[in-house]
């Protein structure tokens, strides 16, 4: 779960602000589906581009022509069903998805929750794929453990939280402010687990 330190933040937060860390978490996932799509021709990773556009269009003030409760079906459309793919990258794909579900139910009615569950989706995505790369049978579950909570990955992105946080907690809303953010989370192209579309 995300430390409650975090937690806390949360609950201080507008509503506004915990939708652009909703979007930002979302929009560091989003290559993990968009590379799974093109590879195994599932779902349509550019109508859920759109949605996620529309959202920091939103977020920037922008005016947004999406009616946003009309697309949760269309992103609900696009989970991959886990029974279905047996490779690895069906599990980073789906968080992807849940976690734009969750910023399009942030964006209709904030929920601090919510977006809890959305950090800590990013986290365990990051988690599960520091076990499944670098983790052995040789391990004790401690050394596992210990070796998720220092590895380079999950330190990115606990500095990745405490960033957003410290921008939008210093600043009004703005047009500009969302720009940053979305170029911060965007981060070159590359994902929460180092996957690019790119590859």
């Amino acid at each position: 779960m995300p430390d409650q330190h975090v937690e806390k933040q949360l609950n201080d937060l507008q509503d506004w602000q915990l939708v652009a860390l909703s979007a930002a978490m979302t929009e560091r996932m989003f290559p993990n589906f968009a590379l799974f799509s093109r590879l195994v021709e599932f779902g349509d990773a550019g109508q859920l581009r759109q949605i996620l556009n529309a959202i920091w269009d939103h977020l920037g003030n922008s005016k947004v022509k999406m009616n946003f409760e009309v697309q949760l079906d269309n992103v609900e459309a696009n989970m991959p069903d886990l029974e279905e793919y047996s490779m690895y990258g069906a599990y980073p794909a789906l968080d992807a998805v849940v976690a734009l579900y969750s910023t399009l139910n942030s964006v209709i009615a904030t929920d601090a929750t919510e977006v809890a569950n959305v950090i800590n989706l990013s986290r365990e995505c990051v988690a599960s794929y520091i076990e499944v790369s670098e983790a052995n049978d040789q391990m004790s579950d401690e050394e596992v453990v210990r070796m998720i909570n220092t590895h380079d990955m999950m330190e990115q992105e606990e500095a990745f939280v405490e960033e957003v946080l410290a921008r939008i907690t210093q600043a009004e809303p703005s047009a500009s402010l969302v720009n940053e953010l979305r170029l911060l989370a965007e981060n070159e192209g590359v994902s929460n687990i180092g996957i690019s579309d790119e590859d």
